[in-house]
């Protein structure tokens, strides 16, 4: 299993939507608030887009095909497994990051700010 995961991460990170890699270079290099930031973290059977391992928070975008009623269902399981283990888990579809960068980084130093 643990091989699986990090072949599946760096098919991940290179595979990454435009909305991932934009909000992965206002993340890295603890440039959000000081704040370090990993992407496509393993927790559990599940990979996150970013987790803040410190703070105990996940950052999910959700691109269009999460709406479906089958895929919510699974976001859903998702979280409350996430949540189980300590996470808090953050989700912004990725027109937000495109669109408002300043408002979606805003929101996550809230959440880093106030656990």
């Amino acid at each position: 299993m643990r091989g699986w995961g990090i072949h599946k991460r760096r098919e991940l990170r290179s595979k990454m939507t435009l909305a991932e890699v934009l909000l992965w270079k206002q993340l890295q290099g603890r440039k959000l608030g000081g704040w370090k930031f990993r992407r496509q973290q393993r927790i559990g059977k599940y990979i996150v887009d970013f987790c803040c391992p410190e703070a105990r928070l996940m950052v999910e975008l959700d691109g269009d095909p999460h709406f479906t009623e089958e895929r919510l269902a699974k976001d859903a399981r998702r979280t409350e497994f996430l949540e189980s283990q300590g996470f808090r888990v953050v989700r912004f579809v990725n027109r937000a990051v495109l669109k408002n960068m300043a408002g979606v980084l805003e929101a996550i130093l809230d959440k880093l700010r106030h656990p």
